[in-house]
């Protein structure tokens, strides 16, 4: 028997861990696995030439290796869990907060969406919503003063059509050069998705790290 043990019981780990609900387990019926084939190998070797001793240790601390690496792995997908079901609890504290976030669309909740914005300097601001199809459905101009702006939205097109809550494509422009602005509005939940944990805000769903600052 000249195939490497190491290799062998990788394989079957493998194997085994894509079928086994938890890895501890499908590590503990290779580990024995190993065991049995070191020993079927040990008493089938060719007595005039017997196993390298250095192989057989190199091939031990291999498979050791490999247990160690799963254990580690398990124990950081745990702690990984509990983490983020904490930093969850945590985060739905903020549920029906006024909180400002990074995002290129409003949320219209109940009628009103708002964002705040800042002027480089006095003057006309242009304000435009549209769709998710990129229609105009509302441009406004305000007066901004240089520094730290707000504005909200009554979710009315320009010709007074009311629309339906959801969220809503923004831009904030002056001079023709574009504002950094941050989407407020209530926080409405919390879930988690595969990318990490998202914010939602009605119909408007952000990556948690898109807070900005939770306002009340």
């Amino acid at each position: 028997m000249t195939t490497s043990l190491a290799a062998t019981a990788a394989a079957q780990t493998n194997a085994s861990t894509s079928s086994a609900s938890s890895p501890l387990a499908s590590l503990g019926g290779n580990f024995t696995d190993f065991l049995n084939m070191l020993m079927t190998q040990l008493q089938n070797q060719d007595p005039t030439s017997p196993m390298d001793t250095n192989q057989f240790t190199s091939e031990l601390v291999q498979f050791t290796s490999v247990e160690q690496q799963i254990n580690t792995n398990n124990s950081l997908t745990r702690l990984i869990q509990y983490t983020q079901d904490g930093t969850m609890l945590q985060s739905a504290q903020m549920v029906g907060k006024q909180v400002a976030v990074t995002s290129g669309q409003l949320a219209l909740q109940k009628g009103t969406a708002g964002l705040d914005y800042t002027a480089t300097s006095t003057g006309p601001v242009a304000i435009t919503v549209t769709d998710a199809a990129g229609n105009v459905l509302d441009q406004q101009t305000v007066q901004a003063r240089q520094g730290q702006n707000s504005w909200s939205w009554n979710g009315q097109t320009g010709n007074g059509t009311q629309l339906p809550d959801g969220a809503y494509s923004v831009s904030v422009t002056q001079g023709g050069a574009s504002l950094p602005f941050s989407v407020v509005g209530t926080a409405s939940g919390v879930g988690n998705s595969g990318s990490g944990l998202m914010l939602q805000m009605g119909a408007l769903s952000v990556p948690f790290s898109s807070l900005v600052s939770v306002l009340n």
